[in-house]
């Protein structure tokens, strides 16, 4: 039974190291790329606060991601936060495509990629629940 256990650990907690690696990889670039997004993707940044404002929060929450790797059981309350978190872009994404408000390419993409890791996140928390 122990061994069991140990295994419904060991996947919650590689799961949430991979989750903030991925997130720091695709998230930190942006911090120094503002113009570039600005060519790629017409118009311009014109509220700087609320690019950074959520460039930071998003980064946050990868950091969180790390603290849920060390003790998956301990930080059991904030796996479902972190289902909300990876729910709330996913359904924005959802949402603006099926109104016709977002074209498909990188931020439906995103949308995707944050449903996939909120799946994860949810066998996590079914998975560590009970500890036998």
């Amino acid at each position: 039974m122990e061994l069991r256990s140990d295994n419904k650990i060991r996947y919650a907690r590689w799961i949430f190291l991979a989750a903030g690696t991925y997130g720091l990889l695709v998230l930190v670039p942006g911090f120094f790329f503002e113009n570039e997004l600005a060519v790629r993707a017409p118009p311009a940044i014109t509220h700087p606060e609320f690019y950074y404002g959520f460039g930071g929060a998003v980064t946050l929450w990868q950091i969180v991601f790390f603290f849920i790797a060390t003790d998956p059981i301990r930080f059991r309350p904030l796996v479902a936060l972190s289902i909300l978190e990876k729910f709330s872009f996913f359904s924005v994404c959802l949402v603006l495509f099926l109104t016709g408000r977002l074209a498909p390419g990188a931020p439906l993409l995103g949308g995707a990629i944050d449903a996939l890791w909120m799946v994860l996140f949810a066998i996590a928390w079914i998975r560590i629940r009970d500890r036998s």
